[in-house]
């Protein structure tokens, strides 16, 4: 799971918005690129590549290093595992190093910002909505407009094309049913006698945008609406007052060794956690919590004087491409561009098994920029009174 003190503030939007389709036609899709070979650049490679931008993109990345510097992408998080190595399969000979894993999105702008000038220094992030709307006041991203940008709802970018998200999720209890038998369900399930120290948060809410989610999604839950996160404080506050919810942030290792057996996490860090349960020999139930359906969406951008220019578009674009967008529907996120791969015939039925079921994706709640930056304030001055010092 993406412990990365799960790394995401989420927010969010309608999905009607986000399933607007803009679909051009299939010849002009990222996926249709072919990657220029490896080696020298020859006449053959030059031509291929003034009529394939992205094969010049990647011969440009060669000569840039021949390296993306990347962070916070754990190998169960929307299965970046199998995403990373499509890329490395698209683009032969391109690094693609993913320095601290579970760092939360937070932890990302600090390491731009700390590594500023460095070899080191990450090229490209992966953050939640909060923390893209920083780093961009920042001026920490470059505008980069994709390939497939036209395939891509206006919700899920940035009006200036600093970021661009790629995939989004909503919220899910997972339970190691080896340990916990009858599995909860709803939120109101984990109010149980039963779940006492078995409940456990992947993060600090004020950090990380799996917790941030998971206490939107409480409130909405439990009487609160986009404008009013303090019921969700309040459940949690509730939830350790009664002493189920544990201590322990979630991790794929926690939750293998039973301290964490009930996890609130992204729908998106189920699969890849599931499996591995599994191959230990352990079981998994997976609930989607339908009193309180809050979804949201983390964006990627190419970061400001990073040293991999031209390799962090090349990442970006792949991202987005057709094997990108479904190595994250394999992972359990729904791609930026699931309408035009389903307009073109590329998703099939059985590729969204991963995925909630579409009565719950169609209920998402959004917010705003403004309502996500009002519930952070809330949540920065009584999370630690009434939940975490408390």
């Amino acid at each position: 799971m993406r412990s990365r003190v799960s790394h995401k503030l989420a927010a969010s939007l309608i999905i009607g918005g986000l399933m607007v389709a803009a679909c051009s036609d299939d010849k002009t899709s990222s996926s249709t690129t072919t990657a220029a070979p490896t080696g020298g650049t020859d006449a053959a490679t030059t031509t291929a590549a003034a009529a394939d931008p992205l094969a010049a993109l990647y011969e440009e990345c060669k000569a840039n290093g021949a390296k993306v510097n990347l962070i916070a992408l754990p190998d169960e998080w929307a299965n970046y595992k199998g995403i990373l190595q499509t890329f490395r399969d698209k683009y032969p000979g391109v690094e693609n190093p993913v320095a601290n894993p579970d760092a939360s999105s937070k932890d990302e702008m600090n390491a731009v910002e700390t590594l500023s000038g460095q070899a080191d220094m990450p090229d490209n992030v992966d953050v939640s909505p909060a923390i893209a709307q920083e780093m961009v006041d920042k001026g920490l991203f470059v505008p980069y407009v994709l390939s497939s940008d036209a395939e891509i709802p206006a919700g899920l970018k940035d009006a200036a094309n600093n970021w661009t998200a790629a995939y989004y999720g909503i919220m899910a209890i997972a339970t190691n049913t080896t340990i916990v038998k009858n599995a909860p369900k709803t939120f109101a399930d984990l109010t149980k006698p039963e779940y006492k120290g078995l409940v456990a948060l992947n993060g600090d809410p004020r950090e990380a945008g799996a917790a941030f989610a998971a206490v939107m999604a409480a409130s909405l839950a439990n009487g609160g609406s986009a404008d009013d996160i303090l019921p969700g404080i309040q459940f949690f506050a509730d939830l350790k007052k009664s002493g189920n919810l544990g201590g322990t942030d979630v991790t794929k290792e926690t939750v293998l060794s039973g301290e964490t057996p009930i996890a609130i996490d992204w729908s998106y860090n189920v699969p890849g956690l599931k499996s591995q349960l599994e191959a230990a020999g352990l079981t998994v139930e997976v609930n989607f919590p339908s009193d309180g359906i809050y979804g949201g969406f983390y964006g990627q951008g190419v970061i400001k004087d990073s040293p991999h220019q031209a390799c962090s578009k090349l990442w970006q674009e792949h991202i987005f491409s057709n094997e990108g967008a479904l190595g994250y529907l394999e992972g359990g996120a729904v791609p930026a561009r699931i309408d035009a791969l389903v307009k073109a015939g590329i998703v099939t039925s059985d590729m969204k098994s991963n995925l909630p079921p579409d009565e719950l994706l169609t209920q998402v709640s959004f917010l705003t920029p403004a309502q996500i930056a009002a519930a952070k304030t809330v949540l920065a001055d009584n999370w630690g009174p009434m939940v975490a010092d408390a």
